[in-house]
């Protein structure tokens, strides 16, 4: 079996996005986050609780055989079936079933999209042999985004799971802790720091883990995701080019619709300075204020302005 690759970082960060473009090639089997805790049965079996859920050797034997399955490709259709309510439900298992069938006969290469996997990259690539590629976006343009949809962050998904406080989370606890239900834009700050804390952590002690950021992506995305491709052992054909060229173009939106959210075609140029039309002077001061000390390591001073 090929190599899997996981494709994960904050959500809001372009996981989606980027998880798309690598499955523009023929080679790709996409999966999309079956550690969301809304993940369909029959893409993945094992039960979810917790956003950005920690996956180790302590409580492994919940999810390594579900993910086992998962990564041969094999959809369980009867969980899937005695889970559906809906039309809706019935068109996704058919995109979902579709999809693992054809990669399965195709012996396509698995991609896994979940930014809830993050923390638990170092899991994927030891005991599932995962190409990990982490996206990261400059902490005022995920929080312009969060903002921007109202979806604050509840860090009681974190602060319940022992095994991340105990192993990674210590350092912010007491801030995770305190921070006001109604600041929306420091929630989204503190997570951001929580999470690249911890990935900055990882990029040194894992030497194959790839770094890639939104906006260098989004400034010159057919050399930047060539480069991808090429760090993946990937094909950057002609058609795969054309697929990242639609998905960017200047004609596209410069913003989503906020019922759109998933979306991978943006005119990604445009997209980069969002942020600074949506929020006040103040409420970057705020985010730079929270997050300064892990942005400086790949955001410097004139990235703010």
């Amino acid at each position: 079996m090929s190599q899997p690759i996981l494709v994960t970082g904050a959500h809001r960060t372009g996981t989606t996005w980027v998880g798309r473009m690598l499955a523009a090639s023929r080679d790709v089997a996409y999966i999309s986050e079956p550690l969301n805790v809304m993940h369909r049965p029959g893409v993945f079996r094992a039960p979810v609780s917790k956003w950005y859920t920690l996956i180790n050797e302590e409580n492994e034997s919940i999810f390594l055989p579900a993910f086992l399955e998962m990564l041969d490709l094999r959809y369980g259709v009867w969980r899937e079936i005695r889970s559906l309510r809906s039309a809706k439900d019935v068109a996704r298992m058919g995109r979902d079933f579709s999809g693992f069938l054809r990669g399965r006969l195709a012996g396509q290469r698995v991609l896994i999209k979940d930014p809830f996997a993050v923390f638990s990259a170092p899991w994927f690539a030891e005991r599932l042999d995962c190409r990990v590629v982490f996206t990261t976006r400059h902490p005022a343009g995920f929080a312009s985004s969060l903002k921007r949809l109202n979806w604050p962050f509840d860090f009681k998904d974190l602060l319940e799971q022992p095994l991340l406080v105990r192993d990674l989370l210590d350092e912010d606890r007491v801030a995770m802790e305190s921070i006001s239900i109604a600041d929306t834009l420091g929630q989204a700050a503190l997570l951001w720091r929580v999470i690249y804390r911890r990935v900055a952590q990882m990029i040194k002690l894992y030497p194959s883990f790839i770094m890639v950021r939104h906006e260098d992506l989004s400034l010159d995305p057919v050399n930047e995701f060539g480069g991808l491709y090429k760090k993946l052992g990937l094909s950057f054909t002609p058609k795969v080019e054309q697929t990242v060229l639609n998905a960017t173009s200047s004609e596209n939106p410069n913003e989503l619709s906020t019922n759109k959210v998933h979306s991978v075609k943006l005119d990604s140029r445009a997209n980069i300075d969002n942020w600074k039309k949506r929020l006040s002077a103040e409420e970057i001061k705020h985010i730079r204020e929270i997050t300064s000390d892990v942005a400086e390591l790949c955001y410097p001073d004139a990235e703010w302005n």
